[in-house]
């Protein structure tokens, strides 16, 4: 009897924790055993530094934890020939020049799928990575993309980067769980709530709607919910914090009514697979975009909810949705149908698993 198929997924961090993994390629893990392929996983970062990873102090415990990463590996080289992929997300290592990728292709001979969901080849520095800024190397990416097997790109201005490299590119696109995961339900409430949810790194858009919101209030009623792992510094008017919590997530994010998904118009911005605004529609939610990069494809205007360019976009759009929840209603529906025909876990399924083909 043949030996399944065997591969092993080398990650940034622990299983079930960062979105970027859980939507990408996490949530098929079930699918690959149902096909027969047998599989292991090693994140880089592991629970215990991940717990204080992004926790101010700590930086003894922290270089411990990255000391630890680097050594499991290299270790994990002494067993590559287990493995007939190996599915790299984002990079090996979040530090220093692809040795290890190379080694992995050149070397050990492996067949590298490689899945990226950001324009990682362009610098982006934030206040919890300035110190270590230096020693990224974003231009790895595109030597990452050479050595793949396939690669695996969220977005077509991914897609398109890639295949300046190679042209075994897959669009592949982050996809919700809307079987098991992404149910909405709707509880009365005593106003309207709009809302957000996001990471540290990404809660410096909401800065674009703090002058709207604030107009906004002045004229309706509303609560607007800001779901993150750390709060705004500046709260914003009606603001309610949620702490990002894996285990009530979809409740939270069912309290929203109406979801935002503001942009700067950057290329960064046009790497963004637009996670944000799939996790509304599923829920039902009409949402309102910055038409950004794939956020044109995602939210259809008028139909599943607003691309808003301007300040007075944003204000008309949030102010008719609060007045008109019929509306809302209406767009949420047509948005979670969107989601069920092209970006859900079963519409997209063959096509990852065609990755590994």
């Amino acid at each position: 009897m043949n030996r399944p198929n065997s591969i092993l997924f080398l990650t940034p961090y622990p299983q079930d924790t960062a979105g970027s993994q859980r939507f990408r390629f996490e949530q098929y893990l079930t699918c690959l055993t149902e096909e027969g392929y047998a599989y292991d996983s090693q994140s880089f970062i592991d629970e215990t530094t991940w717990e204080i990873l992004y926790a101010k102090g700590h930086f003894f415990r922290k270089i411990s934890g990255i000391f630890r990463g680097f050594l499991r590996r290299i270790w994990v080289l002494f067993n590559m020939r287990k493995y007939d992929f190996v599915f790299v997300h984002r990079e090996v290592t979040p530090l220093g020049y692809p040795i290890i990728e190379w080694f992995i292709a050149k070397v050990c001979r492996k067949k590298i799928i490689y899945d990226f969901d950001d324009a990682i080849w362009m610098p982006n520095t934030s206040a919890e990575n300035r110190l270590v800024s230096w020693l990224k190397f974003p231009n790895k990416v595109k030597w990452i993309i050479k050595w793949s097997y396939k690669i695996s790109a969220g977005n077509l201005f991914l897609v398109d980067y890639a295949k300046q490299y190679n042209p075994a590119v897959c669009l592949n696109p982050t996809t919700i769980d809307t079987v098991g995961r992404h149910l909405p339900e709707s509880k009365p409430k005593k106003m309207p709530a709009i809302g957000w949810t996001g990471t540290h790194s990404t809660l410096k858009y909401l800065e674009l709607l703090r002058s709207v919101l604030e107009d906004l209030s002045q004229v309706r009623d509303f609560e607007f919910i800001v779901i993150a792992d750390k709060a705004p510094e500046v709260a914003f008017p009606n603001q309610k914090f949620v702490l990002w919590n894996r285990e009530t997530e979809i409740r939270d994010l069912n309290q929203i009514d109406i979801g935002v998904m503001p942009l700067e118009e950057d290329k960064w911005a046009e790497g963004k697979c637009g996670f944000k605004a799939l996790q509304f529609m599923a829920l039902e939610k009409p949402v309102l975009v910055s038409p950004v990069g794939v956020n044109k494809e995602i939210v259809e205007p008028e139909v599943s909810g607003f691309h808003c360019s301007k300040s007075e976009d944003w204000f008309n759009n949030l102010k008719l949705m609060i007045e008109n929840k019929d509306l809302g209603s209406e767009m949420g529906k047509k948005g979670r149908d969107k989601v069920k025909q092209q970006y859900s876990v079963e519409s997209n399924k063959q096509n990852f698993l065609s990755l590994f083909e």
